[in-house]
Formats: structure tokens, sequence, C-alpha cells
């Protein structure tokens, strides 16, 4: 399978504007003096791995085995991710260590609103993505090739030296998508446990039984962007189904980890109540209603500019809706200042975590419990 080349416009933009802000990201991580050395992002930095997850399909094609799409590819060809390759019949990632995207940020940017309120996380990302979403917010490094944006070069010992010389308590696997490039995450998660960081990981969950499953007995928390409830929207504005997210969902909770949802919601396209209600449900049953569900707003962009942001009652309508099937710590992101960000006792109703935005104003909570009636809060304290 030959992946799409990006159109002249995007290309363009890409080098002209989009890499030199990722630079300035970069730089104010990367470049803190006195604490850790400072890096120059390269453009088109490369540095290949080769991959485990692939098998050979015939003579000439090998089959990577890490996504459900399952690609075939021929000598010199790259997945529909952009960033897995054929070369001359192994298998390789073409992002291993190149991170694009380097940034400290609250946990609760990611979004993370039951793990370690108030810490930081270091958050790394790479370019590519198994799927097309036409409404991505970060379209410019996740839905290009990795030849397109500047990146570092920063190998998992590395990563993990500069989350504990900024103090962070976490690494967070986020912004792009983590599966494009699962053995830079997965090697540096290994590193990263046993020098005493947690592990979080913001992903569509689009990926196999099996590296979801290796995965897992590393990772501490994980936040999926569950895109609808609807598998004709799946197919239609993402290029996959949903029932694979459904399935990993399925087998992270099955294994442990802490899970939250994203949701976001998108005027006229996967803001149906009857949806959001079926979601809830499938939420409480099968994962447990301690689950937290953030509904976020959505702002027009990338294919979908031409669609108005959602309105804040949308939003307000769909968590009283959640909240209603069960989901007591449904949440509303991106609306600063609203009632959803914040975390209430479902027990007595007691506001135990007080946010703006991403600033944590106040927590009413002791070892994991809420202070006025002792009931248990369920997430990583």
């Amino acid at each position: 399978m030959q992946h799409d080349t990006p159109d002249r416009d995007r290309r363009d933009f890409l080098k002209a504007g989009a890499a030199g802000a990722c630079a300035l990201a970069l730089a104010g991580v990367l470049g803190t003096p006195g604490r850790v050395q400072a890096q120059s992002a390269e453009f088109g930095l490369i540095r290949r791995e080769r991959s485990p997850w692939f098998r050979r399909h015939d003579r000439r094609h090998i089959e990577c085995t890490l996504c459900p799409k399952r690609c075939r590819l021929a000598p010199g060809r790259r997945g529909a991710c952009r960033v897995r390759e054929n070369r001359a019949g192994e298998g390789y990632t073409m992002v291993y260590g190149n991170p694009s995207l380097v940034q400290i940020d609250p946990v609760e940017r990611k979004p993370f609103y039951h793990v370690h309120p108030g810490t930081r996380a270091l958050s790394v990302s790479t370019s590519g993505c198994p799927l097309e979403c036409a409404f991505c917010e970060v379209w410019d490094m996740a839905l290009v090739d990795p030849e397109e944006v500047h990146a570092y070069d920063l190998p998992p010992d590395e990563v993990v030296r500069q989350a504990q010389a900024m103090g962070a308590r976490s690494v967070s696997y986020a912004f792009g998508e983590p599966v494009a490039f699962f053995e830079f995450m997965y090697d540096t998660a290994r590193r990263a446990r046993r020098a005493g960081l947690l592990n979080l990981v913001h992903t569509s969950a689009y990926i196999e039984r099996e590296p979801l499953e290796q995965l897992a007995g590393t990772i501490d928390a994980v936040n999926v962007d569950l895109k609808s409830f609807d598998p004709a929207f799946y197919r239609d504005f993402c290029g996959g189904e949903l029932e694979s997210v459904l399935e990993s969902l399925r087998l992270l909770s099955r294994a442990g980890v802490h899970i939250e949802i994203t949701n976001l919601l998108i005027p006229t396209l996967n803001d149906d109540e009857d949806l959001i209600r079926q979601m809830a449900r499938w939420i409480r049953d099968e994962l447990g209603p301690d689950v937290p569900l953030h509904f976020a707003r959505f702002y027009p962009l990338y294919k979908l500019a031409n669609l108005p942001p959602t309105p804040v009652s949308t939003l307000s309508r769909a968590r009283a809706i959640a909240m209603d099937e069960g989901l007591p710590f449904t949440y509303v992101a991106k609306v600063t200042g609203h009632e959803g960000e914040n975390t209430f006792c479902p027990s007595c109703g007691e506001k135990v975590i007080e946010r703006l935005g991403f600033v944590i104003e106040a927590v009413r909570m002791n070892s994991g419990a809420c202070a006025s009636c002792g009931a248990r809060i369920g997430g990583l304290w």
C-alpha cells in the first residue's frame, strides 16, 4: 500500500510555518539553560529502527501487524500511517527517537483529571497516524511524512533524562498518535517506569490486540479518543472502524489500566443525543461507572473548517445525559470556567477538585477519598 502524497499547499505551509512553530515549543524544553543540554531541531531528521511488528506476506510484500489496517507493503513503500516502511524486505519504523513535539504541560491538558492533579508531564510525539480524521487538530504533524517536519534526535534514555531534569511526574505520549511511534513509546515507557515516572498515553486506540497487550504492561493511564459511537462516522470521517477501538478499551479495562475517554462533539456530525446516550451506557456497562468522560469542544479546522464551534449548550446537555446514565465523572473540556471542569463526589456532592482551565485551585481529598464523606474516588492519586 502506498500512502497518499500531501498536496502542495500543505507541503509549503509545513516548510514555511508549522515546523518553525514546533521548533519554538521544543526549544522551551530542550534549551533550558543550566538544566538540560540545548539541541537544535533538524528538518527531516530520521532515525530508522527495525520493527518486530511486521510479518512476511509473500516473496515481495510484508504486512504490518501493528494496527487493524494491516498494510501490505512492497519494497520501498510505506503504510497508511506514513512512518512504517518496507526496506529491502524488512519492516522499519521511520520515527524512532525522532519526536517532532517535546513539551511539558500540566497533566490536566492531556486531559487526565484523575491522575495526580497539578503535576506536570513531559509529552513527546512524532509524525504519523494510522487514521486520517477530517477534524485532526494536529494534521500538520500527524498527517505528514517524517521528512516534512522538524524533529529532535531524542532516544528513549534521553526522554527519561529530560523528564527528570524538568521535574515531571510522568511521560506523556500525546498530541500526535502514539500508535504510529509504538516502538519508541514502548522502549521509553519501560525506561520511564524503571525511573519511577508514570506513563500516560492519549490515543485513538486504533491498534491490534497483541501490541496493545504488550503496551498495557508498561503504562499507567490512557485517555482514548472515542470519536463517535456511530460506525459510519468512523469510516467516513476517520478512515477506521469503531469496533476496533471498543475492543481496545475492553482490553485496557481488563488489564487494569486507568482509563479516561475524550469525545470531541462536532456539530451535526456526532452530536446526536441518542448516540451520546448509547455511548454513555456502553462505557458504564463495559468499562465501569467511574471512568472519566470528557466532552470536548470542536473548533473549525482542517477539512471541517466550514462547521461552527460546538455550542456550549450542546456540551452541557451531553454532560447531563452521560451523568444521567450513570457516569458521575463527566467533564466539559475546552470551555474555561464551565462547571463541568470540576470533580464532584458522587456520594455527597462535594466539589473535591476545583479547576479553572488547566489550573488546580483546590483539592478536597484525602488519599483518594472525598474529604467530606470518605467516599473513594477512582483514579491515580
